[in-house]
């Protein structure tokens, strides 16, 4: 029976990056002990000092852990990590317990489980929503695909990162709510660019314009969390445009498969590609506003900041 608790199970933990960092951190603040790596060993620097022990690859991470979780940038990173030669399989014995939390393909994380099965490995797919900010509140919203036992041991661990656990279902389910949850997103924030948009160039006070539509109908996370920012030209990323564009293709490469038919899906895909050429792939999903102001000649960056 798999039973997990601070002071008895030792935590792996491979990717520190925007949000990686702050959710180990939960982590090791619960009491759990940690073994980390990343690609770019500056990153986990702060958590190191914390009392963090550095690994040289993921199959060490995974060596030295009960539960490896894993949050890095695309499939093929999840692939090499926990499926290369160094990957946390290579490194993990029977019963240890892999958790990617990377947005990636549902057909990888099937494709994990499997090989993780054949070892006697558990293997779980959990992707998250929340961005920067939920990371650091620990408030995410965690979708979770694997074996009914293995996610309610993980119960514990993930109530340290997130507020919404639901278990969505066999491997690869996880993976799928985050295309639903993307999707949802994509389409949303045209809305919230566009929204704000019209408000400036009517004259309005945009922080104004907030307090009035924020709370009702038209009210989102986006608008509430990332349209401050926009107003603020504050585009630092708590979710690259980079990657975002990795969760469409993804979603779109399954509705093709599932013969689904998602032009918003697919308009807002063409909207963020022209993000990534103008120079933002490196910037939050709300750097999305640049591109759209250039489209009616706006230098939104330098108007009025609070209009």
């Amino acid at each position: 029976m798999l039973e997990f608790a601070p002071g008895k199970t030792r935590i792996g933990w491979i990717g520190t990056g925007v949000m990686g960092r702050s959710m180990v951190g939960h982590l090791m603040n619960a009491g759990y002990s940690a073994t980390i790596y990343t690609r770019s060993p500056e990153k986990a620097t702060d958590l190191i000092s914390r009392g963090a022990q550095w690994a040289a690859t993921p199959a060490e991470v995974a060596t030295n852990s009960d539960v490896v979780f894993s949050i890095v940038g695309f499939p093929s990173d999840v692939r090499e990590v926990t499926l290369g030669t160094k990957g946390a399989l290579a490194g993990a014995a029977a019963n240890t317990v892999l958790v990617d939390m990377t947005t990636s393909e549902p057909s990888l994380a099937v494709e994990i489980y499997q090989a993780a099965k054949a070892k006697h490995v558990h293997a779980v797919d959990a992707p998250v929503s929340g961005g920067d900010i939920g990371a650091k509140n620990a408030a995410l919203s965690i979708m979770v695909g694997g074996e009914a036992e293995v996610v309610n041991a993980l119960q514990p661990l993930f109530s340290v990162m997130g507020k919404t656990i639901v278990h969505q279902g066999g491997p690869g389910s996880g993976q799928h709510t985050k295309m639903v949850n993307q999707i949802l997103i994509s389409t949303g924030m045209i809305g919230v660019c566009e929204a704000l948009l019209y408000g400036y160039k009517a004259g309005l006070d945009l922080n104004t314009v907030m307090q009035s539509v924020g709370p009702g109908a038209a009210g989102s996370w986006s608008l509430s969390n990332l349209g401050p920012r926009m107003i603020a030209n504050n585009f630092d990323p708590g979710f690259f445009v980079e990657h975002f564009i990795k969760d469409m293709g993804i979603a779109l490469a399954e509705s093709r498969r599932m013969g689904l038919s998602l032009p918003g899906l697919a308009l807002a895909e063409q909207f963020y590609l022209s993000v990534k050429a103008k120079g933002f792939g490196r910037n939050g999903t709300h750097a999305l506003m640049l591109a759209l102001a250039e489209m009616s000649e706006i230098d939104w960056r330098n108007r009025t900041v609070n209009s």
